[in-house]
């Protein structure tokens, strides 16, 4: 069960027609992409490249959070590469998500507390936390 949410900090509002063959705008026009298949040939970005973007970000603000606990100050060129698979599993879609996450000059156990911080901490982990196969690596 899901706790509420006691205070929205921020409601992004997008529209989207035409489905994988269409396109995103945001409300503020700050998003305006064309969208096509993964996969395909088409002028376009897809969901699972926006969602991995979108969680790859959100992932640096949580492990800045989790490193300033352990006072730990983040790498400029802290990184996720993040890499979402779209499958099928018993007759429908699904799915599977990698991140694999750079932290130079950081001691490796201290590069893994932070990440396991962010990983706890992230809403988009927690959105995925046990609805869909997630590994990530400190690479």
């Amino acid at each position: 069960m899901t706790k509420p949410i006691d205070t929205v900090l921020y409601t992004g509002k997008t529209h989207v027609t035409g489905g994988r063959d269409g396109h995103a705008r945001s409300s503020d026009d700050r998003l305006d992409v064309k969208l096509s298949p993964p996969g395909s040939t088409g002028a376009g970005t897809n969901p699972e490249q926006l969602f991995a973007a979108g969680w790859s970000a959100c992932f640096i603000g949580a492990m800045s959070k989790a490193a300033a606990k352990l006072q730990v100050r983040l790498p400029a060129d802290t990184a996720v590469d993040a890499e979402v698979d779209l499958g099928t599993n018993d007759g429908g879609y699904q799915l599977r998500a990698r991140l694999s996450v750079s932290l130079p000059g950081i001691d490796r156990d201290v590069a893994a507390a932070i990440v396991e911080g962010a990983h706890q901490t992230c809403p988009y982990s927690k959105a995925t936390r046990g609805n869909i196969d997630v590994t990530i690596a400190v690479v």
